[in-house]
C-alpha cells in the first residue's frame, strides 16, 4: 500500500446519521464537517440534498465553507436527486444504484436491464449538472460480479469519475475481497463496508492491499445496524501497522470523535479501540508497571498521536507502582511504609467492587499519611425545583473560603442546576470545569443507590471524584463538591511526612 495514494471518504453526516435517534441540524453538519476537512478526509458526504430543506441547508454551508475537502451528496439514479444536489452547490455526487438480485427484484421490482438503464441517463445527466460522480453499486458483495462489472465499464463510458463497491449488510469476507477487487480496478475504486459482523476494518484493508483507493468510513463507526467502517481505526491501522502515512493528522482524531459523540448524542463504547474510555487506561499492576518502564510493552501505540493521554485507574489488581504513580501525580510523596498501607486500603476498596476515584485515594492519603484536609467548600443547604411545567431551578447556599455566597442557577434538567449553580458559587475561587459525568444504578428497585462519577478540571489539573445516593441529585452535588474541594486545595500543600 506504500505506493499509491489512499483517499478517504467521509459520509459521518449520511449514513452516520442514519443511526436510528440521531438528527443533526445544518450548524452541527457544518461543525462536524470544518473538523472533518481540517483532519484531513478528503471528500465529505454531506447528506441526501432531495431529503428535506434541512439537509440542503447543510449542504449549502458546507459547500460554501472554504473548506478543503470536497462536498458530496448522496443521490439516487433520478433526475430530482440530482438537481437537488447541483443547486445546493455540491462539487460530486455519490450515486447508488442497487446490482444485486435481491435489490434489484424485491426492492425495486425492476429488471437487470431497468437499472442498468436508469443509471446510464443518471451519471449522463450529473455530468451534464457539471458534477464529479462516484457511482456506487449497492449490495455489490452479493451480486453478479459479470452484471457488476459490466455496468461499472459502462457507467466510465458515460462519464463517471469513480467507483463504489458497496458492502451493504457487512457480509464481505477479507478473502473475498481479495478475489474481486482487483477487476473491477477499472477506475479509482471505493471500498464502502457495514461492520454488521466485526469485519469492516479487516475487509477495508484487505480491499486496500487488492486495489481499492479509497474507503468510505463514519467517525467512531457510527451508521444503520452495527455501523460503518470507522475512520479512527483505519487510519491507526494504516499508520501503526503499515507504516503508511495517510495525510490524516492523528493528534486531532480523539477532539473529533468527542465532537461527534456529543452532537450526535451517541456515546462510543468504553472499550472501542482509540477512542474508547478504556483505550488507553490501565490497573493490573503488572501492566502498570510494564508500561512505567517502556510503554510499547502494554500499548501498541502512544496515546498522544491520536491526542489523548494515558489513565493509570486503581483498584484490586493495582500494584505499589501504580499507586505510587497516582500519589505522585496528586502531589503525595508518601514513605514506603505509608505507601504500603495505601496500597492495601485501595485494593479493600477494590474488593468490595467500588470504582476508586482520585478523591478515594487523596482520602486515603490523608488517613494514613495524617494529613488533614480543611473543605474549601462548606454546603448549607441547597434546594432544586422541577416538574413538567417548570423550569429546572437550583439554588444553594454555601461557604466558599469561609464566606457564605448564594446563588441560583437554570438548567435542562434537575441535575445540570444543580450543577451549573454550585460552578457559578465558586467562581471567585476558581474556574472548574466539569469534563465527564457519569449515573449508575449500584442497587436495583425504586429506592436504588446511585453512583455518580464525575471528572473536574481546573488550571490543566483533572481528578475524579465519586458520590453515592440514592437521590441522584444529591449524589451528584456530593461527587462534584468533594472533587472541587480537592481541586481548590493549594497546588504547592504539605502532602508529605518529615520523617521516612
Amino acid at each position: 500500500m506504500s505506493d499509491k495514494i489512499l483517499r478517504f471518504f467521509d459520509t459521518t453526516l449520511r449514513d452516520g446519521e442514519q443511526t436510528p435517534g440521531v438528527s443533526l441540524t445544518p450548524a452541527g453538519k457544518l461543525e462536524i464537517a470544518t473538523a472533518l476537512s481540517d483532519i484531513g478526509v478528503h471528500v465529505i458526504e454531506a447528506g441526501s440534498a432531495v431529503a428535506s430543506e434541512g439537509e440542503r441547508e447543510a449542504i449549502r454551508l458546507i459547500a460554501s465553507a472554504g473548506l478543503t475537502a470536497e462536498c458530496c451528496t448522496y443521490v439516487r439514479a433520478l433526475a430530482q436527486d440530482i438537481d437537488c444536489a447541483a443547486d445546493a452547490g455540491a462539487d460530486s455526487v455519490h450515486l447508488v444504484v442497487p446490482v444485486s438480485d435481491l435489490h434489484i427484484t424485491r426492492k425495486m421490482q425492476k429488471s437487470r436491464k431497468e437499472v442498468h438503464e436508469m443509471a446510464m441517463k443518471a451519471v449522463t445527466y450529473a455530468k451534464e449538472r457539471g458534477l464529479i460522480v462516484e457511482l456506487s453499486g449497492e449490495d455489490a458483495s452479493r451480486a453478479d460480479q459479470d452484471f457488476l462489472a459490466s455496468l461499472y465499464r459502462d457507467g466510465i463510458d458515460h462519464g463517471a469519475d469513480r467507483l463504489c463497491f458497496c458492502d451493504t449488510v457487512g457480509v464481505l469476507t477479507p478473502e473475498r475481497a481479495a478475489e474481486i477487487i482487483p477487476p473491477l480496478c477499472m477506475a479509482p475504486l471505493s471500498i464502502h463496508c457495514h461492520n454488521d459482523l466485526g469485519l469492516a476494518l479487516a475487509t477495508t484493508l484487505s480491499a486496500f492491499k487488492a486495489g481499492a483507493s479509497c474507503t468510505h468510513v463514519t467517525v467512531n463507526g457510527l451508521g444503520e445496524r452495527a455501523g460503518n467502517t470507522p475512520l479512527e481505526e483505519v487510519v491507526m491501522a494504516l499508520e501503526t501497522l503499515y507504516g503508511y502515512k495517510t495525510g490524516i493528522d492523528t493528534k486531532k482524531i480523539y477532539p473529533l470523535s468527542t465532537l461527534v459523540s456529543r452532537l450526535t448524542g451517541v456515546p462510543f463504547a468504553t472499550n472501542k479501540p482509540i477512542v474508547g474510555t478504556m483505550a488507553f487506561t490501565h490497573e493490573s499492576g503488572i501492566h502498570a508497571h510494564g508500561l512505567f518502564r517502556d510503554s510499547r510493552t502494554y500499548e501498541p501505540m502512544a496515546p498522544e498521536t491520536v491526542g489523548r493521554t494515558r489513565r493509570i485507574v486503581l483498584g484490586k489488581h493495582s500494584g505499589s507502582a501504580s499507586v505510587k504513580a497516582a500519589l505522585t501525580e496528586l502531589g503525595y510523596i508518601p514513605n514506603p511504609r505509608q505507601l504500603e498501607e495505601i496500597v492495601k486500603r485501595v485494593k479493600n476498596l477494590g474488593d468490595e467492587g467500588r470504582r476508586v476515584s482520585d478523591t478515594d485515594v487523596m482520602a486515603i492519603a490523608d488517613a494514613v499519611m495524617l494529613i488533614e484536609c480543611k473543605p474549601i467548600i462548606n454546603i448549607k443547604q441547597f434546594t432544586v425545583v422541577s416538574g413538567s411545567n417548570i423550569l429546572p431551578t437550583a439554588s444553594v447556599t454555601m461557604e466558599v473560603n469561609g464566606e457564605e455566597v448564594t446563588g441560583a442557577a437554570t438548567g435542562d434538567g434537575p441535575v445540570d442546576a444543580a450543577l451549573r449553580v454550585l460552578r457559578q458559587s465558586v467562581a471567585s475561587a476558581g474556574d472548574i470545569r466539569l469534563d465527564e459525568y457519569h449515573v449508575e444504578a449500584i442497587t436495583g428497585g425504586t429506592d436504588a443507590m446511585v453512583d455518580v462519577t464525575v471528572k473536574l478540571r481546573k488550571d490543566g489539573r483533572t481528578i475524579t471524584s465519586r458520590g453515592a445516593r440514592t437521590d441522584i441529585i444529591q449524589a451528584s452535588v456530593e461527587a462534584v463538591v468533594t472533587g472541587m474541594n480537592r481541586l481548590l486545595r493549594e497546588i504547592d500543600e504539605k502532602r508529605r511526612t518529615d520523617t521516612d
